[in-house]
């Protein structure tokens, strides 16, 4: 089969690598497509100390079942599914308390063991979850990263009514966006620096974008202000707008050494809420049937590489043209 290999830091080769045999309890997936995405980048990077190589990175997958492993009675063969790649251990003291999420023992499909950049890749059956006649291919590419944002929603306390500031019009940030209009929000603006990813989250009904949060005009704050970013300046500004009895949720991922600068005095006086989400927490299948109920994202999917082709993938990411970038094994690169 094609697949992606990274062989070590800043290094990788589209190669052919032996087919995946599914072992006991596990599915083999005949790959759709699969979601590039900042985790991956990190992985190209060497930044992430869990990774050992070589890897078949990709955990942003959607495909199609075409065997079964020992003991395994379904998805059944020719199901297309998505599939939730996180592995918690099960035994640990998070797992144990119902936060898999963070688990002590984490493992995860293109993460830590060879994911979805690839033709085919053998998942946990129990990972592969079937997916709807009527949504696209395109919809069931976002479901992983889409399940990311719902836990994040399930973060916060979502009153209706409230208002909304959401710091990057990224991927992860436009679909939080749309997530906390479906919930009820009386109003969301978005800030991103570029002029083209605002253009386009215009074209989602959103009600406000800038370059600049304080061109919304809105001197008492935000209700709840959610950072979508990771970046230091983008944190520190949207504390800084949060109203008083507000939330501000921490989405995007930031680089593991930073440190930002927040007034303990004004969290207390104003009974501030800063609060964390990170990954996936029963929040997948909830994901696809939001899409299967008509929340409508196809397109947020910019562009569709051929495996071949992910050299360039990975230079459209990191020039940060287009939205979400998908790769599409054994399929000719999509305009």
């Amino acid at each position: 089969m094609r697949a992606v290999s990274v062989t070590g830091p800043g290094r990788f080769t589209v190669t052919d690598l032996p087919d995946p045999v599914p072992e006991p309890g596990e599915v083999l997936v005949d790959v759709i497509s699969c979601g590039l995405c900042g985790t991956d980048m990190h992985i190209l990077g060497g930044e992430l100390p869990s990774v050992t190589y070589p890897l078949v990175p990709g955990h942003e997958l959607t495909g199609r079942v075409v065997a079964l492993g020992p003991g395994v009675t379904g998805p059944a063969v020719g199901t297309r599914v998505a599939v939730d790649p996180n592995l918690p251990c099960g035994a640990c003291h998070y797992c144990r308390i119902g936060r898999g999420n963070l688990c002590e023992n984490y493992t995860a499909v293109g993460v830590t063991r060879d994911g979805g950049f690839a033709e085919l890749v053998a998942v946990p059956a129990r990972c592969a979850h079937p997916l709807p006649d009527g949504l696209s291919d395109a919809a069931a590419g976002l479901v992983e990263p889409l399940s990311c944002a719902v836990h994040g929603l399930n973060r916060l306390p979502r009153r209706p009514g409230e208002h909304y500031l959401i710091y990057g019009a990224g991927t992860m940030g436009l679909m939080m966006a749309a997530l906390v209009r479906h919930a009820g929000a009386a109003s969301v603006s978005v800030t991103d620096p570029n002029q083209d990813r605002l253009a386009f989250a215009a074209t989602l009904g959103i009600d406000a974008t800038a370059p600049d949060a304080g061109a919304f005009g809105r001197p008492e704050g935000f209700e709840v202000v959610i950072d979508a970013t990771g970046v230091v300046a983008a944190i520190e500004d949207g504390l800084g707008r949060v109203r008083r009895g507000g939330t501000f949720l921490q989405f995007g991922v930031a680089d593991p050494h930073a440190t930002v600068a927040v007034s303990p005095y004004a969290v207390y006086r104003d009974e501030i809420d800063i609060i964390g989400s990170m990954a996936v927490h029963h929040s997948f299948q909830p994901a696809i049937d939001l899409l299967a109920s008509g929340l409508r994202l196809d397109a947020l999917v910019s562009d569709v590489f051929a495996i071949d082709d992910f050299d360039k993938a990975v230079t459209a990411f990191r020039a940060g043209t287009g939205r979400k970038i998908h790769i599409a094994p054994g399929k000719g690169a999509v305009a």
